[in-house]
């Protein structure tokens, strides 16, 4: 039996979780620090790290009660050592450090984008550990989050290979930026989703910026696409407009109100997903893939598993709602999984903020 203590804090949530037997999924905790970021419209990285360490400890103790376990248990710890935010990494790195020496825990360094990739092996709530059966090879993986979209060829455990990637603003960096645009809050992602469910997603034509490489994406060119519907909108009502942009949520409270943010939302969300879609489906049919999985925070988006579905010709894979953000059950699946390659990580472990998958 191996038993993983897994750790996350790339970001702006303090995670803990224990995995035994990459299959039962005995704790899960998250402390998330999304109410404290949303009056800054992103995550203010000098907050974040001070709060992970205020959360930590506390974090880790309930993730070990819950699984009722102790440090004599653990068979190894997993901790997230990049990409993501350098002073937010260092405070889980340093923790998993110090008690990987004090216990004489073998200590498995995780990269961030892998974990999310391994989110496709937890068992969905509800589901017994021996009726779940895990992702098969090859297969094709969409990452999509706040500050990754990448085409991944998943050959084996472990065996990766990068197809493309966005070539600026992340899939779901586009939905922040445009829910800002718009006036609607942050994060933007389920907020544009909520939103476009009432909204027609044929009422504005928005690019889709397919030719910028085979398996590549572009979005920051969509999210200026939007600006200039928005701003053409506001002229038709007689409002003065700043040609170098202005945002939404500087507008009145009428002008706000005047403005069709379902159809845009609606509109803005299925571009995008198009554009996922269509490049995944592509990737999927040229290298063989067996399944489609789709990893990341974007992986929540209802729209996208729906029409992912609906084209791709093999059978498409998603976390649970819940392993989509960052958690730190995803950690302790990869880190499990680097374990039994074999895999460990000296108390040399230094944070890399901009790591590659590959």
């Amino acid at each position: 039996m191996t038993t993983v203590l897994a750790i996350e804090t790339s970001c702006d949530e303090t995670a803990a979780a224990v995995l035994t037997d990459g299959r039962r999924l005995r704790a899960n905790v998250v402390a998330s620090q999304a109410e404290m970021h949303q009056k800054y419209g992103g995550v203010f990285p000098e907050m974040a790290s001070r709060q992970h360490i205020l959360s930590i400890a506390p974090v880790i103790r309930e993730a070990m009660g819950e699984a009722e376990v102790d440090w004599g248990d653990l068979d190894a710890l997993a901790v997230v050592y990049g990409p993501g935010l350098a002073g937010s990494l260092l405070v889980g790195v340093n923790a998993a450090k110090a008690l990987s020496m004090a216990h004489g825990i073998p200590l498995v360094g995780v990269n961030h984008l892998e974990a999310h990739v391994y989110a496709n092996w937890l068992t969905p709530p509800g589901v017994d550990d021996a009726d779940f059966v895990a992702p098969a090879f090859p297969a094709v993986c969409l990452v999509v989050s706040g500050g990754h979209t990448s085409l991944i060829l998943v050959r084996d455990h472990h065996d990766y290979t990068l197809l493309g990637h966005t070539l600026d603003d992340a899939a779901g960096e586009a939905f922040d930026k445009v829910a800002r645009l718009l006036g609607l809050g942050y994060p933007g992602g389920p907020i544009i989703q909520r939103m476009a469910e009432e909204g027609d997603p044929t009422a504005f034509d928005l690019p889709r910026a397919l030719d910028v490489g085979e398996y590549d994406f572009s979005f920051s060119g969509l999210k200026t696409a939007v600006l200039r519907v928005v701003q053409d909108l506001r002229r038709e009502q007689g409002v003065e407009v700043e040609e170098r942009g202005q945002r939404l949520a500087d507008a009145t409270p009428e002008a706000e109100e005047d403005l069709p943010i379902p159809d845009l939302a609606a509109s803005f969300q299925a571009a995008v997903v198009d554009a996922l879609v269509t490049k995944t489906a592509a990737a999927a049919e040229r290298y063989g893939a067996v399944q489609v999985l789709i990893a990341g925070g974007v992986a929540a988006n209802g729209a996208l598993r729906q029409e992912m579905s609906r084209r791709v010709e093999v059978a498409v894979r998603y976390p649970p709602i819940a392993f989509c953000t960052d958690n730190a059950a995803m950690v302790a699946m990869a880190g499990y999984h680097c374990f039994l390659s074999g895999l460990r990580s000296g108390l040399d472990l230094d944070v890399v903020p901009n790591l590659r998958l590959v």
